[in-house]
C-alpha cells in the first residue's frame, strides 16, 4: 500500500529540510509530493539542493511562479498523487511524520473503504484565541454534518488517494480545511480519529480573526449548497512526471 504525502511550503527555510528527512525515516512506502507556493526566502533553493541527494531524488519538486496560498498548493498537490492513501504535512515542524503510519494503521483497522482518519492534538499549547477558534469551527462542523470529530483543522487527514483526487477544492487559504472536511462528511465517509503529537510554532501564519471568518463561510457555504457526491474513479488522475515543475494555479 502506498501513501502519498502532500507538503505545501512557503518560506519555510528554517524547518523544510528537517521536514523531508523525518518524512524520509517513516517506516512505509512513501510518495512525496512537495508544492513550494512561491517561497521569497531560501526554500525552493534549499529544495533544488536536496533533490539531488538520496532518497530525495523520488520526491517531486513543484513550485509556483506566484504565491496563491495554501489552499491552491494543495489542489496542485492533490491532482498530482497516485497513492492509495493520502495525507498532507505541513512543513514547519508542529506535527511529526512518525504518526503517519498510526494513522494507517487506524484506516486499515477500520476494514472499510470509506473511512477516513485525522490526527487530533492537544491544543492546550496554542495561544488563547487560536485555540479558542479551533474549538468553536470544529464545534460547528459537528453541528453543521452530524460529524463527532475533535479537531476539524489538523492538518493530518488521511484519506483514500480516490476520495482525494475528486474532491472539488476550491479555498485558496487556510479555508482549504473546513472544505475538505465538509466534503469528506457529505461523501458519506465517517471519519476515525487518532492522537498525535503537536509541537505549536510561536509565529504561525495564520491569522485567527482573518482566517476564521472565510472558514466558517466556507462550512456555511458547503452545508447549505448542493452536497459534493463524488463519482469515484479508481484510475488516478494524469499528471506531467518532471520531478519540477513551474504552475499557477487557475
Amino acid at each position: 500500500m502506498r501513501v502519498s504525502v502532500i507538503v505545501p511550503v512557503f518560506n519555510e527555510e528554517e524547518t523544510v529540510a528537517q521536514v523531508l528527512e523525518s518524512l524520509s525515516k517513516v517506516p512505509l512506502d512513501l510518495e512525496v509530493v512537495v508544492v513550494d507556493d512561491a517561497s521569497t526566502d531560501r526554500t525552493w533553493e534549499i529544495l533544488q539542493e536536496l533533490r539531488q541527494k538520496e532518497p530525495f531524488t523520488t520526491y517531486r519538486f513543484i513550485r509556483h511562479d506566484k504565491n496563491q496560498g495554501k489552499g491552491a498548493g494543495l489542489r496542485t498537490g492533490f491532482g498530482l498523487v497516485s497513492g492509495d492513501l493520502v495525507t498532507v504535512q505541513d512543513a514547519d515542524m508542529e506535527y511529526d511524520p512518525q504518526d503517519i503510519p498510526a494513522l494507517v494503521r487506524k484506516w486499515q483497522e477500520a476494514g472499510n473503504n470509506k473511512v477516513a482518519v485525522y490526527g487530533y492534538r492537544n491544543l492546550s499549547g496554542q495561544k488563547f484565541m487560536t485555540r479558542l477558534g479551533n474549538r468553536f469551527l470544529t464545534t460547528v462542523t459537528n453541528i453543521l454534518f452530524g460529524s463527532h470529530i475533535h479537531d476539524m483543522e489538523t492538518c493530518y487527514k488521511l484519506m483514500p488517494g480516490i476520495l482525494a483526487r475528486a474532491l472539488p477544492m476550491e479555498g485558496r487559504r487556510f479555508e482549504i480545511e473546513p472544505e475538505i472536511t465538509s466534503c469528506i462528511l457529505q461523501a458519506g465517509y465517517k471519519i476515525l480519529e487518532v492522537p498525535i503529537s503537536y509541537s505549536p510554532r510561536v509565529e504561525k501564519k495564520l491569522n485567527p480573526w482573518k482566517d476564521g471568518w472565510p472558514a466558517l463561510a466556507m462550512l456555511l457555504r458547503r452545508r447549505f449548497s448542493k452536497p459534493f457526491r463524488p463519482t469515484l474513479n479508481e484510475t488516478a488522475s494524469t499528471a506531467t512526471t518532471e520531478e519540477v515543475q513551474t504552475s499557477s494555479v487557475p
